[in-house]
């Protein structure tokens, strides 16, 4: 079981002044020093047999979490129970020497993991078959790959009967093969009763392991519930971040702000679910704050993994000109042509300024939308491809 009451953890920032051209002033000054909270106020309990996820931009207190669940250091403020075995994967090659072959390695890393040598000795041939290193097991691991330590590292994990498994995005490193053998081990530990903690930013992997998820920013708990929900919200906390981070893209502040956006199916009734080949409408209602000369509408689809895997506006045939006050409701229809996962849809409006030139007006919440797919059906659009034969 994992429990997180009231969590934060503060580090002290030193400015040093400066040693060679002030080491006079130096003598007589102090260091400043400030403080920077990493995480703070975080609540958070995983039951026997769950998996949560957690994401959340880089720098938002995902790596600070996991090594307060794995003991790596404790919070400033709040408590952090951890009940059972915990098997970490925090970083590649953590917990391995360098100069020690794979199969020296297996046995240091299952002792810190709690296990007896007895233990992995009944455990070796379902670790090295796991991690697909058998030529390798007498190298010294300082030759191995990236890919083959996270291999290694996770096959001796799963094989310590973790009470608790801590997933970082060490995953990402290996091969799409063993990242769906590492899936499906994850969701056999959770079966016998494991509480599995997964940090990820491929949020395909977070919606396919975990139905609850916990979305950090700026070392704050934003959201935490469903997992569709949680991803909304991410993409939301990103497209606030982008606006202020923009540098090829002027916003223009104060003059409009968009009163609805819904997605719709083909009878005109809002859905957050959709099927393969289903053809959906964006409502987006926009009001005018001052008079718009040339407005129109942009779409944006990100998929599963959170790239943007279709976008386009109608800058070239902007809407007529919006008078002050006056408020219109723009549609765009389209079609859900997209294998099973989980999807953002994004509308903003913006007006056309010049040649080529357009600033943004506003930007809806982002809309959540589940696309049930056929089965045995990957990838980012689904082209409905048919088979025959002679």
């Amino acid at each position: 079981m994992i429990e997180l009451a009231g969590v934060g953890k503060r580090y002290v920032k030193y400015h040093d002044a400066p040693m060679l051209t002030h080491a006079l002033i130096k003598l007589a000054a102090r260091t400043r020093r400030d403080q920077l909270w990493a995480l703070r106020g975080v609540d958070l309990t995983v039951e026997p047999g769950h998996c949560v996820g957690v994401v959340g931009r880089n720098g938002s207190g995902k790596s600070t979490m996991l090594q307060l669940l794995g003991g790596i250091t404790a919070p400033t403020e709040g408590t952090v129970t951890v009940k059972g075995r915990v098997a970490p994967l925090i970083a590649v090659g953590v917990g391995f020497h360098p100069e020690l072959t794979g199969r020296d390695n297996v046995f240091l890393n299952g002792t810190i993991l709690g296990m007896s040598r007895r233990d992995i000795e009944r455990q070796f041939d379902a670790i090295v078959d796991f991690a697909e290193i058998a030529d390798f097991i007498d190298t010294p691991v300082k030759f191995y790959s990236s890919g083959m330590q996270v291999r290694l590292g996770f096959a001796v994990a799963v094989q310590a009967d973790p009470n608790v498994l801590l997933v970082d995005e060490v995953l990402a490193v290996g091969d799409f093969a063993f990242q769906i053998k590492c899936l499906r081990r994850i969701d056999e530990i959770r079966a016998n009763g494991a509480s599995v903690l997964l940090v990820s930013h491929n949020l395909s992997m977070i919606e396919r392991l975990c139905p609850n998820t916990m979305v950090l920013h700026d070392g704050t708990v934003r959201f935490n519930g469903l997992t569709a929900e949680a991803i909304a919200t991410l993409h939301s906390l990103l497209d606030v971040a982008e606006t202020k981070d923009a540098g090829g893209v002027p916003h223009a502040e104060g003059l409009a702000e968009i009163t609805e956006f819904v997605v719709n199916d083909a009878n005109g009734a809002p859905v957050s679910a959709a099927s393969t080949g289903d053809r959906l409408t964006a409502r987006i209602t926009v009001k005018a704050l001052q008079a718009i000369a040339r407005p129109f509408v942009g779409l944006t689809i990100d998929g599963p993994r959170g790239d943007t895997i279709y976008h386009k506006g109608n800058r070239h045939e902007p809407f007529p000109a919006l008078h002050a006050g006056e408020e219109r409701t723009y549609t765009v229809a389209w079609t859900a042509q997209f294998p099973t996962g989980s999807y953002i849809v994004r509308l903003f409006v913006a007006k056309v300024e010049g040649v080529g030139e357009i600033s943004v007006l506003s930007t809806a919440k982002p809309v959540a939308l589940y696309v049930q797919g056929a089965d045995e059906t990957y990838g980012v659009v689904d082209v409905a491809a048919e088979f025959s034969g002679d």
